[in-house]
């Protein structure tokens, strides 16, 4: 059976339909009227999905054009943006009209950001086809390309008509792009459920349901706060050092294992700070091992906290940093950048 969460916030209610063997064109067809839409995807992912999202819209009356690129946060760019724009335009699309983003993150943040701005804005649909994309960036409405900068510094908060994760295509993804999905999933346990993090420290979950509660947390935090200036920040914990790391790496290091990585660095930081026992940080390292993800990396603290400095969480000279108190409870903590890069590296981690 389907699960279904249904996500409220100020600008608009949709619903995140969960299951395996969906049918997208049904699934579109429910929110949206027969319309031009264009399916943007990544070589990898067309490859395998593209027919079958294609010609299940066609079924169901939709006239479908595609638009791929190369794989890759490397094409998470204004340049690419700018050319699904361009085919947009060429392609006669019209505000009525339809994007579908059938892919990863990288596919969902690209396609979100095109239709925020084309002709100021039309509808999206999310076909998320990895875990990481269906239990974070599919939901919640934030859109964004990297720059040469930083990651995600160009986006806007815009979202979808309607989520629609296909759980059948986790069963083709590499080992690796999994497990970086499980990062994300840990990372909900840490910050709002911990019977949900025992569930993964004991490797005993359905992935239904893991999705479905994932997405429930998600969609709670967006429902209070869609524009990020409050509880929403809890959804970047270990991302500051996990951007930082994917920066300096030149995206060579998968987000998923960045915020690994991240989410130890934080949390060794946090005990060491207030002069807490390491049992979190080694429950945290544990059950990431459980799923073959990194927990520490090449990079200096001092690398990582300064990198952290062109990050889009700063305000001025102050960054919110997420910091776990206990395993299922996070807050939300305002530094300098002087006392960010102090509180990382006389961490000693």
């Amino acid at each position: 059976m389907n699960q279904i969460v249904k996500v409220t916030t100020s600008t608009k209610e949709y619903e995140v339909i969960i299951g395996g063997g969906l049918h997208y064109g049904e699934e579109i067809a429910k929110v949206k009227k027969p319309c031009k839409v264009v399916v943007v995807s990544d070589d990898t992912v067309f490859s395998l999905y593209g027919d079958k999202c294609v010609n299940e819209l066609k079924e169901c009356g939709f006239e479908v054009s595609s638009f791929v690129f190369p794989n890759g946060e490397k094409s998470k760019n204004l340049s690419t943006a700018e050319q699904v724009l361009s085919f947009c335009a060429e392609n006669g699309i019209s505000k009525s009209d339809l994007l579908v983003a059938l892919g990863g993150g990288v596919t969902g943040d690209l396609t979100g950001f095109v239709a925020s701005v084309f002709l100021r804005g039309m509808e999206y649909v999310q076909c998320p086809t990895t875990l990481l994309a269906a239990i974070d960036s599919s939901v919640g409405g934030k859109t964004a390309v990297d720059l040469p900068q930083g990651k995600n510094l160009v986006g806007a908060f815009h979202q979808p008509l309607r989520v629609v994760c296909d759980t059948d295509t986790f069963k083709t993804l590499p080992a690796e792009v999994f497990s970086d999905g499980m990062a994300e999933a840990v990372k909900y346990g840490v910050i709002r459920d911990l019977e949900l993090f025992e569930q993964f420290e004991k490797k005993e979950f359905d992935i239904a349901a893991m999705v479905q509660r994932c997405v429930q947390i998600k969609a709670d935090i967006v429902g209070e706060d869609e524009f990020d200036t409050g509880v929403r920040k809890l959804l970047n914990f270990g991302h500051t050092v996990g951007h930082s790391i994917e920066k300096l790496s030149n995206y060579e290091v998968p987000h998923g294992s960045a915020v690994a990585i991240g989410m130890v660095v934080v949390t060794k930081a946090y005990e060491k700070a207030n002069s807490l026992d390491n049992t979190m940080s080694e429950r945290l390292i544990k059950t990431l091992k459980n799923y073959n993800l990194p927990v520490s990396c090449e990079y200096t603290l001092v690398d990582l906290a300064e990198q952290a400095i062109s990050d889009k969480k700063r305000a001025g000279k102050k960054i919110s940093v997420l910091l776990p108190e206990t395993i299922g409870n996070s807050i939300i903590q305002d530094m300098t950048m002087d006392e960010w890069i102090a509180y990382i590296v006389n961490s000693g981690v």
